[in-house]
């Protein structure tokens, strides 16, 4: 024992085993702590820890995407549950599908005139329904390769094409492409509203899906190409075909069959009969989609780019499609939707209607170039209210902008009637003496027609000749408000500015309200209903719709209209509209707004109430084209062929002027100070007289004027009793307020 515990056993590494099996302990190379070479083990050391860094950090950024792809997930599923959501609660909103059905074709629209001959077929069915396997084959393919390239591979909604159009968009920044299929397009027009809102939308891929189910790819194409509408009316590829190439659509060639699938996007901007120029730019672009699709052939292509597509001049040129497309605008606020085919009897006389229109092409074509004159405008109303012509412009097929009921215009002296009617309202009488000659009102200096004056002249006289400076006088004395309001009441619509100038008319008025307010002149005094429809009936002869033939409202006193016709008489016979007398009594006026811009004859027989218009769209001015010249001769030329045959009838009303040397020539109300002087005024037979400026004084409400026929009247308004305008109404004035117009 005492030797075990003196002798030190130390561990042997290299020793003979017999050591390690009788003292159970021993220590290889390989279980060192320590490596005996402490250079490669540091290297190995430092090898592995690099290791161990480069995965963590790619654990780390595999956790980092993995964490990503999992939220990802996670939205869409959320985001598709919410957008099931949607779908399920806007599609529970919809009938049952079991009711589902794709409605007849959309109703015809038959116009004629009284005669009952046809003016126009508008609608849907402005031209038969043609099969897919009947039309051209362009047409079809022009359609599919602009609007829907995948369509024979979608199932109604297109998710590539739908995001393809969402990154052009948002490339380009605006609304570049739609997402829509050519089957949404169809649902859309088949059963849903154009509002853009969510709803809309959801319904519409629903019934989508559910038109692809029920039908064919060949007749969802077919249904689509022959209820879309292509602009100008036609609505269907034969109506389009028709309407723009006078043919069928079973004859339509490559470049038409472009211009037509080129129409879709916007068929009113696109429309050859609004912009040629950009129809044909857009039908390019589908020549183009067609080649990148195959479907034509370079050699075609070039063909077609050589040839382009050239309207029908012989189709829908007429002035006639004026009215039609009035009508059509009519049609909801007369009959509601219309759900079936349906007649619509017009007041228009065909007849007169062709009178019209070639009274205003003529003169255009004969002396527009000279007279730099590019449109003319033309509305004839008989006494009842009823239009018995309209021509918009001077050529339909080129301009569908119907200058007669939407052309804001500057009538000039077409205006004058209101002022001289207030003042004869107010006491005065054709009679009436005023000193025409240069006057200043505030800053504003009226002239007459190239500077000419004739001293003291009736009022008859006045509106005869037009001057500028009698009207501005009449207009100071009874006040603008009085001359606003009696334009207002015979008919005209459009807000005028309540200032003196409004007596040269300067506030712009439609030629149709404008020759409206002069019917009453020719009725005696009553204003009707001015419409263009007589009768609505459906095919078996129910009445939708009749007009009211109930008596109009009077607004004017019978001596009133007597003398106001007497005036206006003189116009025709000694006065600016010389060449417009025909042989039947008549009256009117003519206007010329600054620099020619505008001119205008409105006159009437007691059968026809007619106003005409020349101009340019754009504003330009005419070469000195005045309301006595071309107006004054297409009315002359158009009244003269409506009045054939016609027994002659005087104009309402009767006033007998008083003899020459009884006229109280002293009746002018007294100036309150001398004007400044006008410099350039000419005056003529009152050279030897100041001109002065006339003012209305100002005085409380009992306060008189003289009458021009000796009696006194308020200075307020007066207006017809009874039933003719209503109450008296008291309106207070001064200076300031005569000077500024209000």
């Amino acid at each position: 024992m005492a030797d075990r515990r003196d002798r030190r056993i130390e561990p042997s590494f290299d020793g003979p085993s017999q050591t390690a099996s009788s003292t159970g302990f021993s220590v290889r190379e390989e279980d060192r702590v320590v490596p005996g070479n402490r250079k490669s083990s540091s290297k190995r050391s430092a090898s592995k820890a690099k290791s161990a860094r480069g995965s963590r950090r790619k654990r780390s950024k595999t956790g980092l995407f993995g964490r990503l792809l999992y939220w990802c997930f996670v939205l869409a599923i959320w985001g598709g549950i919410a957008g099931a959501g949607v779908v399920v609660y806007y599609g529970a909103k919809m009938p049952a599908a079991t009711t589902w059905s794709v409605p007849d074709r959309a109703p015809n629209i038959k116009i004629v005139d009284v005669d009952d001959q046809l003016i126009a077929n508008r609608g849907a069915s402005g031209g038969e329904a043609v099969g897919l396997n009947e039309m051209s084959r362009y047409i079809p393919e022009a359609v599919i390769a602009i609007e829907d390239r995948r369509f024979y591979s979608h199932y109604g909604i297109d998710p590539i094409g739908f995001t393809r159009a969402v990154v052009t968009n948002l490339i380009g920044g605006s609304l570049r492409q739609g997402g829509s299929t050519l089957t949404q397009q169809l649902a859309k027009n088949l059963f849903l509203t154009p509002d853009r809102t969510l709803e809309r939308k959801v319904q519409e891929v629903l019934l989508a899906i559910w038109l692809e189910q029920k039908h064919t790819k060949d007749q969802i194409l077919e249904m689509y190409l022959n209820r879309v509408y292509f602009g100008s009316g036609a609505h269907g590829v034969e109506a389009a075909s028709r309407r723009y190439f006078g043919k069928s659509a079973r004859d339509v060639t490559l470049s038409e069959a472009a211009l037509l699938a080129g129409l879709l996007k916007a068929p009113s901007r696109f429309s050859p009969a609004r912009d040629p120029k950009a129809a044909e730019r857009r039908a390019q672009l589908v020549l183009g989609a067609m080649r990148e699709e195959g479907m034509i052939s370079d050699k075609q292509l070039k063909t077609a780019m050589a040839a382009p597509a050239v309207r029908a001049p012989s189709y829908w040129t007429g002035s006639e499609n004026y009215v039609a497309d009035t009508i059509v605008e009519e049609l909801p606020t007369l009959i509601g939707d219309v759900r079936g085919d349906i007649v619509v009897e017009t007041t228009v006389d065909l007849t007169l209607q062709k009178l019209a229109e070639k009274s205003i092409r003529e003169l255009v074509d004969a002396k527009g170039k000279k007279l730099n004159v590019t449109q003319g405008a033309l509305v004839s109303i008989d006494n009842s209210g009823a239009v018995r012509a309209m021509v918009g412009g001077y050529d339909y097929s080129t301009s569908q902008f119907n200058r007669v009921s939407e052309a804001r215009r500057q009538p000039g002296s077409a205006f004058k009637p209101f002022v001289y009617m207030t003042a004869l309202e107010a006491g005065r009488t054709p009679d009436s003496v005023r000193n025409d000659a240069p006057i200043r009102i505030g800053k504003w200096t009226p002239a007459n027609f190239k500077g000419k004056y004739y001293g003291k002249v009736t009022l008859a006289t006045a509106l005869a000749k037009s001057l500028n400076s009698v009207a501005a006088q009449l207009t100071m004395e009874v006040g603008p408000d009085a001359v606003v309001e009696t334009a207002h009441r015979m008919g005209i619509e459009s807000d005028l500015q309540n200032n003196t100038a409004i007596a040269l008319g300067t506030s712009e008025v439609t030629p149709l309200e404008l020759t409206s307010a002069y019917v009453p002149f020719a009725n005696g005094g009553f204003r009707p209903e001015v419409h263009f429809v007589r009768r609505i009936t459906d095919t078996n002869g129910k009445v939708l719709y009749k007009a009211n033939e109930g008596s109009a409202p009077r607004v004017a006193r019978t001596e009133i209209i007597g003398m106001m016709n007497s005036m206006m008489s003189g116009t025709v016979e000694v006065g600016t509209a010389k060449k417009a007398a025909f042989g039947w009594p008549s009256a009117g006026k003519t206007g010329t707004s600054q620099n020619s811009r505008d001119a205008w004859f409105v006159g009437y027989t007691a059968n026809l109430t007619t106003g005409v218009w020349f101009g340019n769209d754009d504003g330009t001015a005419m070469k000195n084209v005045t309301g006595g010249a071309l107006p004054a001769q297409a009315w002359h030329e158009f009244m003269m062929a409506a009045h054939q045959g016609v027994p002659v009838k005087p104009l309402p009303g009767t006033w007998r002027s008083t003899p020459a040397d009884t006229v109280v020539q002293d009746d002018i109300p007294p100036d309150l100070t001398p004007p400044a002087p006008v410099p350039g005024g000419v005056p003529s037979a009152s050279a030897d007289q100041p001109a002065r400026a006339v003012r209305q004084q100002v005085q409380d409400d009992s306060a008189a004027m003289p009458r021009d026929n000796g009696s006194t009247a308020s200075i307020d308004h007066p207006v017809p009793p009874g039933d003719v305008g209503g109450p008296t109404k008291k309106r207070s004035t001064s200076i300031f307020d005569i000077l500024s117009g209000g």
